[in-house]
C-alpha cells in the first residue's frame, strides 16, 4: 500500500467503457510525517475521497481487487481514507535524528 496525497482531478471525455463514471485522481505518495516523496500516480478513487486528504493507495493487481475496479483497466485504486499516521517511539527518533543532520 501506498501512502498519499490527492492533489488533483484528471478529467478525460474519451476512455475505456468499463472506467464511465469512475473519478480518476492525482496522488502525490508521501512519507509518514507527510512529507512529499517523488512521483505522481492517478488513481480510481472507490471512497469518494476529497482534495488534499491522506489516501490509501494500492497498485497492480491489488488494485483491480478493490470495489469497483473488478475487470476494470486499472493500476492504482484510493482504497481508503486516513485519519492519522502515527508512528512508533524508535522510529519517531530515528526521524527526529535525521531531521537535525
Amino acid at each position: 500500500m501506498i501512502l498519499a496525497r490527492i492533489v488533483g482531478t484528471v478529467v478525460s471525455t474519451r476512455k475505456d467503457p468499463r472506467l464511465e463514471g469512475k473519478k480518476l485522481l492525482i496522488v502525490k505518495p508521501i512519507n509518514p510525517e507527510g512529507g512529499d516523496e517523488s512521483g505522481y500516480l492517478i488513481a480510481v478513487d472507490t471512497v469518494d475521497a476529497g482534495f488534499r486528504e491522506t489516501v490509501l493507495v494500492v497498485s497492480g493487481s491489488s488494485a483491480r481487487m478493490a470495489a469497483e475496479c473488478k475487470d476494470r483497466p486499472v493500476d492504482a485504486a484510493i482504497i481508503g481514507i486516513v485519519d492519522a499516521v502515527k508512528l512508533d517511539a524508535l522510529h519517531e527518533a530515528e526521524l527526529a535524528a535525521a531531521r537535525k543532520k
